[in-house]
């Protein structure tokens, strides 16, 4: 959980005409002020992410990477004792390419070099995009690159492009592989911001659902990308339905909104403490889409407690339709696959509302607003 700068700020190295938005280091620890003094770091979000163009256009003398001198006159050394110094943790973004995919340099033939930068500057998460590589050679560089992360002896995330620049190029990825050195993976198209965007990720994770759930668990994550949530794009029922499936999905949620201007309504989706507890589940298990038709879609994700060998869950009801009119949902709690014959308590975890303990053939009935949902947590 954290934030990162992309899908807001792209690649914004304007400062002199815009130096509010720029990339450079007095965003960064603006946004660290705000992740702690608006409430966000005490909801488990811990993570100022830098992304790209934050490079000087070539390396040092002796090869190091350098920050752009002037948007980051500091170095990033002192930006993450700043951002440690506020209790949060640090991360960066680099390429397995020649270039990053803004065009600064990338890794290729600094493997060693970079991650003994990075881990010199105290770096907690390194983010490796797949731009100016060769696919058919990931399958030995992430790994490879991931080694020498490790040989650091500094403990870092590891967020890996593989498979989705793979799965472009027409190949398989090697998932064991990928479960094995990274710790979550891009498998789809970066987010828009837009409700567009968000429904093609939706889908891609819906109707890939058997490949891609199997490989998500503690220490190795499926990522659909960022919480686009409180930007431009989404209307305030799109945005909780982000929020929503992002849980069921059990994907890290990193947000990249400016924090300075974000409405006090999409800031209580983001900082909604039920719905981030399911995400963060410890079970780690990944939801997955059990009905479509029609427009409307149900997705569940067993969670913790676990009472007598039957799980509690989360679960979802979604509608993908756009008509204007809310669409009215029942099921019974045995049709969505909970069958503990002693019941579940049942709390709606937006509008947190309690409807006590329902027996498994217990209808329930919801009137779902357009590109909108409901989460439930049935408790066994």
């Amino acid at each position: 959980m954290g934030w990162l700068s992309w899908e807001r700020f792209r690649c914004n190295t304007d400062c002199k005409n815009d130096p509010d938005n720029c990339i450079s280091d007095r965003l960064f620890r603006t946004m660290t002020d705000l992740v702690v003094s608006e409430g966000y770091a005490a909801v488990g979000y811990e993570y100022i992410n830098i992304d790209d163009c934050w490079l000087e256009k070539d390396r040092s003398y002796s090869g190091q990477l350098v920050p752009d001198r002037l948007r980051f006159p500091y170095g990033l050394h002192d930006l993450s004792n700043y951002v440690h110094g506020k209790g949060l943790k640090f991360g960066i973004y680099e390429d397995y390419g020649n270039y990053t995919c803004a065009g600064y340099p990338g890794v290729l033939g600094y493997l060693e070099t970079d991650a003994d930068t990075f881990a010199s500057w105290n770096v907690d998460y390194v983010k490796l995009d797949g731009c100016y590589s060769h696919p058919r050679d990931m399958d030995r560089g992430y790994p490879e690159f991931g080694f020498h992360l490790n040989r650091t002896g500094r403990p870092m995330v590891y967020s890996c492009s593989w498979p989705v620049y793979q799965i472009y190029s027409g190949m398989s990825p090697n998932y064991s592989s990928i479960v094995e050195h990274c710790n979550l993976w891009r498998n789809f198209d970066d987010i828009q911001d837009s409700w567009a965007s968000l429904e093609s990720i939706i889908d891609y994770y819906g109707n890939n659902q058997d490949n891609i759930v199997p490989n998500a668990g503690p220490g190795h994550w499926n990522d659909p990308d960022m919480l686009i949530i409180g930007n431009f794009g989404l209307s305030y029922e799109q945005s909780k339905t982000q929020m929503a499936l992002w849980a069921i999905l059990a994907a890290p949620l990193l947000m990249s909104v400016d924090l300075r201007t974000i409405r006090p309504e999409y800031k209580a989706i983001l900082q909604n403490r039920k719905i981030i507890a399911v995400d963060q589940d410890p079970l780690g298990y990944q939801g997955r889409r059990i009905y479509k038709n029609n427009g409307i879609e149900i997705w569940a994700r067993p969670i913790t407690p676990v009472y007598q060998n039957y799980f509690s869950y989360a679960v979802a009801f979604l509608n993908r339709r756009t008509d204007g009119t809310p669409s009215d949902v029942a099921v019974t709690l045995r049709e969505l696959g909970l069958s503990n014959p002693g019941g579940y308590s049942v709390e709606d975890l937006y509008e947190d509302v309690n409807y006590g303990v329902l027996t498994p053939l217990t209808k329930i009935k919801v009137k779902v607003n357009p590109s909108g949902e409901y989460i439930f947590k049935y408790k066994s």
